[in-house]
């Protein structure tokens, strides 16, 4: 046995962060671990909690948003399995319960603000993903308007690389292509529309979309701290990236230890995991107004 066995359940596989499991022919479970990483590599120290904060998020989302989705439930009382005490612990606040879809092979990315490698292609070319931008534009400075920059889904251990809309519309179709920018970038002005309520900047974010029945749904995680770049409002001014509600204290400690970005990852001290765990329990708190702890009270 492994700490990813679930009886009656058959694993499919593990990635960085999640282990999928196959429920029935038409569903599939997905369990968010507490496991770190930065630069494509996993930490050995897990961030307590981690995993139930990007279910959370993601239900809060799957929620809110008008838009056909994969979510079927995040109550395991809902499995046609029945869980033994130790697995519905382990399980319990992290695990989703969805629709099987295919997978559309892109990230739909939507930025909002010149920041991360947009910033570093912006002061190389003046673009962002091929996209001609205004010139003067400083680092995090919001851009004129959102823009849709799609990137391919790498495998296990390697990169996402950005590709040209162009590309999508070639792997697709022009009416795929244009329908996934669409939806994308209307979810990205909703959803940056209720991050401004709360206080929070939504700088860019990424979509995965999947088919079933011919229908487009929104899949995966949606708008968690792992998938988007959240930035406190009153601490944003362009010029400078601001603080994340996100693994960022992590990405700091991994660069001041000289590590070269290849495995292993070091192991994180507790300070480190306690600041990490707080900011992503900030974030879902700020994003949702509910308290953390009734949502692993449920």
């Amino acid at each position: 046995m492994t700490d990813t066995d679930i009886r009656g359940l058959k694993h499919l596989r593990s990635g960085k962060v999640r282990d999928l499991y196959e429920v029935d022919d038409d569903h599939l479970l997905l369990v968010a671990s507490d496991r770190v990483s930065t630069y494509d590599v996993v930490h050995p120290t897990p961030v307590p909690d981690k995993g139930r904060v990007l279910t959370a998020v993601s239900r809060f989302w799957f929620d809110r948003l008008e838009v056909p989705h994969h979510l079927v439930s995040t109550d395991l009382g809902d499995l046609p399995v029945e869980l033994d005490a130790d697995d519905a612990e382990r399980l319990a606040g992290r695990s989703m319960l969805c629709r099987k879809v295919d997978i559309i092979p892109f990230e739909c990315v939507v930025r909002g603000y010149l920041v991360g490698s947009g910033w570093q292609e912006y002061q190389r070319d003046g673009t962002v993903c091929g996209i001609a931008l205004p010139a003067g534009l400083v680092e995090a400075d919001r851009l004129p308007e959102p823009i849709f920059t799609p990137a391919t889904k790498a495998e296990q251990g390697e990169h996402d690389e950005n590709v040209s809309f162009e590309v999508v519309a070639a792997a697709l179709g022009d009416d795929v292509a244009d329908d996934l920018r669409e939806r994308s970038l209307a979810l990205y002005a909703e959803a940056a529309a209720h991050a401004t309520e709360r206080g929070i900047i939504l700088a860019d974010t990424k979509f995965e979309f999947g088919l079933r029945d011919g229908q487009v749904l929104l899949a995966d995680e949606v708008l968690t701290p792992d998938s988007s770049r959240y930035w406190p409002a009153d601490e944003w001014a362009p010029g400078a990236t601001p603080p994340s509600f996100d693994k960022q204290f992590v990405r700091d400690f991994a660069t001041s230890t000289g590590w070269d970005k290849t495995p292993p990852a070091p192991a994180l001290p507790d300070d480190v995991v306690t600041a990490t765990r707080a900011r992503y329990i900030e974030a879902y708190e700020r994003l949702t107004g509910r308290r953390f702890t009734d949502w692993l009270g449920r």
